[in-house]
C-alpha cells in the first residue's frame, strides 16, 4: 500500500469523491460522527459531501433534529444522526466525564451543583422550549449559578453528557439548546459490546484505511475498548501495512486514479484530516505548523489529490463570499482551474457569488 492509495481510498470512503448519499442524516450516519466546533464550517463539511445540497439543506435537517450537534468523544462538538445519539452518548459519556474532572475542580462544580443545574434546565426547557446561551445565562443567574470564566460551557457539556440537553433549532442566527428526551426519541438499545462494535464499524467503513491508533484517537475510547470494538468487526476487514503501521479497510476496496486533479476546499476541523492520529498521509510534516496551530486550531485546507497543499479563508458579505487561497508550493494550471470550480461550488452552497484570490 502506498501513501497515494491511502489518500485516494480515504477521499472515497469519506464521500469526498463519488458520494452515494442524498441527505445530511444519511451522510452523518455513515460517518458515525463529524467534528463540528465551527457551525458554519461544519455545515460545509456535510455539504461538500452532498453534491446537490446547499446550506439550507443542512440547516433544515438540523432544525428538524435529524442531525444533532452535541459533545461526544474526546470531548468536542460533533454532528451525529438522531438515530445514533442515545447509544453513542451512553457509550462515550463516561470517558467525557472523566476528562472533565480537572475543570470540575477548577470551577468548583460537583455532583450537587450539576444536579441543581440539570434540574433548572429540565424546567425552563420543558414543553418544547429552546433557549440560547444568552437566555440560559440569565436563567442560571436566577438560581445563583456562576457562568463566568467558561463555566457555562462546562455546565452545558455536562448536561449533554447526562442526557439532559442537546442542540435545539436555530433562533434567528443563534444556536439554542433543547431537552434531549423531547428532541430525539430513543431508538434501539445497544449493549456495551454492541455499541463498541457499531462505533468501530462506522469508523472503519467511512474512514478507512485507518489504524487502531487512529480509532482510539477519533473515538476517545480506551485502547482496551477500542480493540474490543475492532475485534468484533475484524472478520469483515483486511489489513495492509505501510512503513510500520497496520491499516485496516473493507474487503471490497479497489484503487483507480483519475488523470484530472481532485481538488477540495475543506473546512476547519474536517474529518479528512482531524480524524486520524497519524496525519502524514495527507499532510507533510513540514506544513503541519501552518495547518494546525500549537493550541490545536485546525485551519481550512486546500486538498489536491488527497494531499494538503495550501490553506483558504473566507470573508462573507451580503451577496458575495470572498475566498483567499494560499499555497505551500505553486499550483499548476489544472489545479488552479479546479480550485476556481470548487470556489464556485462553495459559493453555490451559500447561494452567493464568489471572488477568488490565489496568493
Amino acid at each position: 500500500m502506498t501513501l497515494q492509495e491511502i489518500r485516494t481510498l480515504r477521499l472515497r470512503n469519506q464521500q469526498l469523491e463519488g458520494s452515494q448519499f442524498k441527505s445530511p442524516k444519511e451522510l452523518v450516519s455513515w460517518m458515525g460522527a463529524m467534528q463540528a466546533q465551527d457551525f458554519a464550517m461544519a455545515n460545509w463539511a456535510v455539504g461538500t459531501r452532498l453534491p446537490q445540497a446547499n446550506v439550507k439543506t443542512i440547516e433544515e435537517a438540523y432544525n428538524k433534529g435529524e442531525i444533532i450537534r452535541t459533545h461526544l468523544m474526546r470531548p468536542t462538538w460533533h454532528f451525529v444522526s438522531q438515530d445514533d445519539l442515545h447509544w453513542m452518548l451512553e457509550l462515550t459519556s463516561p470517558q467525557v466525564r472523566r476528562v472533565m474532572k480537572t475543570n470540575d475542580r477548577r470551577f468548583e462544580l460537583d455532583d450537587k451543583v450539576y444536579a441543581q443545574c440539570n434540574g433548572m434546565l429540565g424546567r425552563v426547557l420543558a414543553d418544547g422550549q429552546s433557549l440560547t446561551r444568552e437566555e440560559l445565562t440569565l436563567e442560571f443567574g436566577k438560581i445563583h449559578i456562576r457562568t463566568d470564566e467558561n463555566r457555562l460551557s462546562h455546565i452545558l457539556v455536562r448536561a449533554e453528557c447526562d442526557g439532559i440537553v442537546c442542540s435545539g433549532p436555530m433562533k434567528g442566527n443563534k444556536l439554542s439548546y433543547s431537552l434531549l428526551t423531547e428532541r430525539v426519541p430513543k431508538g434501539r438499545q445497544y449493549s456495551h459490546e454492541e455499541a463498541l462494535a457499531s462505533l468501530a464499524s462506522r469508523y472503519f467503513n467511512s474512514h478507512c484505511p485507518a489504524s487502531l491508533r487512529d480509532f482510539v484517537w477519533w473515538s476517545g475510547l480506551s485502547v482496551t475498548n477500542a480493540r474490543k470494538g475492532l475485534e468484533a468487526i475484524k472478520s469483515g476487514l483486511i489489513s495492509e501495512t505501510f512503513d510500520t503501521e497496520t491499516y485496516l479497510m473493507t474487503n471490497s476496496f479497489s484503487v483507480s486514479f483519475s488523470s484530472k486533479p481532485s481538488v477540495h476546499l475543506l473546512p476547519a476541523y474536517d474529518e479528512f484530516l482531524i480524524s486520524y492520529a497519524d496525519r502524514t498521509a495527507a499532510l507533510e510534516a513540514v506544513h503541519q505548523k501552518k495547518t494546525i496551530s500549537e493550541n490545536g486550531i485546525f485551519r481550512p485546507i486546500v486538498v489536491v489529490n488527497g494531499q494538503v497543499v495550501g490553506l483558504w479563508k473566507r470573508t462573507t458579505k451580503k451577496h458575495t463570499v470572498f475566498i483567499e487561497v494560499s499555497h505551500f508550493t505553486p499550483f499548476d494550471k489544472e489545479s488552479v482551474l479546479a480550485i476556481e470550480q470548487e470556489t464556485c461550488r462553495y459559493g453555490a452552497f451559500l447561494n452567493k457569488k464568489t471572488e477568488l484570490l490565489i496568493g
